[in-house]
C-alpha cells in the first residue's frame, strides 16, 4: 500500500515570501513566451510585493515535506473575493493542490461573508481554466488587454445551499481528511 500524502494549507508567514516567488516563477515560467514582457513581471510578482500581499491580503501555502508547493492569493474587492497568484510546482500538478487551494480560498470566502469569488485568468492557461471550470468557475465574458496580453475574468458565486458544518472539501470529494489547515491528497 501507497503512504498517503498529507499536504498542509497554511497562511503565509513573511519568511515564506522569497520562496514563493521562486514558486510562482517557474510554475509560470512555461507560459512566460505567451506574455509580453511586463505583462509576466505583473503576473509574477517579486519578493517585496509578496510580504506586502502577505500583509495586506489573505495569502496560503501548499507544503509538502516542508517545502511549499503551491500558493494563492486573494483580496477583497466589495462582495467578491478576488483570487490572483495561484500556482503549484510543476511537478507536484495532478496531485490535487490547486483544488485544495480553492477549498481553502471558498472556505474562507463563505467564513468572511463574500458573496463570489472571482479571478482573472489568460486564453492560453488551458489547465488552470479546467481547474477553474470543475471547481464552478464561469466566464463573465469580459476581457481586457493587459500590457498586450488577453485577460479574461471568471466568477464563482457562493451560495449558502450546502451545510457549513460540513467542509466543503467532503462535498467534492477531494480529501479524505480536512481538518481546517491539512488536507490528505491521497484522494485523487
Amino acid at each position: 500500500m501507497r503512504a498517503q500524502r498529507i499536504v498542509q494549507i497554511r497562511r503565509a508567514k513573511q519568511r515564506d515570501a522569497a520562496a514563493i516567488e521562486s514558486l510562482i516563477r517557474e510554475s509560470f515560467r512555461e507560459h512566460e513566451p505567451a506574455y509580453t514582457l511586463e505583462a509576466f513581471d505583473l503576473a509574477t510578482p517579486r519578493e517585496r510585493e509578496i510580504e506586502k500581499r502577505i500583509r495586506e491580503w489573505a495569502v496560503w501555502v501548499a507544503v509538502d515535506a516542508n517545502v511549499i508547493v503551491g500558493t494563492i492569493s486573494a483580496h477583497s474587492e466589495g462582495s467578491a473575493l478576488h483570487i490572483r497568484s495561484m500556482a503549484v510546482h510543476p511537478r507536484m500538478r495532478g496531485q490535487g493542490i490547486g483544488k485544495l487551494l480553492l477549498v481553502r480560498v471558498e472556505d474562507f470566502a463563505f467564513g468572511d461573508g463574500y458573496k463570489r469569488l472571482l479571478l482573472n485568468t489568460t486564453p492560453f492557461m488551458n489547465s488552470a481554466i479546467r481547474l477553474y471550470e470543475r471547481f464552478g468557475f464561469a466566464f463573465t465574458g469580459t476581457e481586457q488587454n493587459w500590457f498586450g496580453t488577453r485577460l479574461r475574468t471568471m466568477t464563482k458565486q457562493l451560495t449558502l445551499g450546502r451545510s457549513l458544518k460540513t467542509p466543503l472539501s467532503a462535498l467534492l470529494g477531494c480529501a479524505k481528511n480536512y481538518v481546517g489547515r491539512t488536507l490528505d491528497t491521497d484522494a485523487y
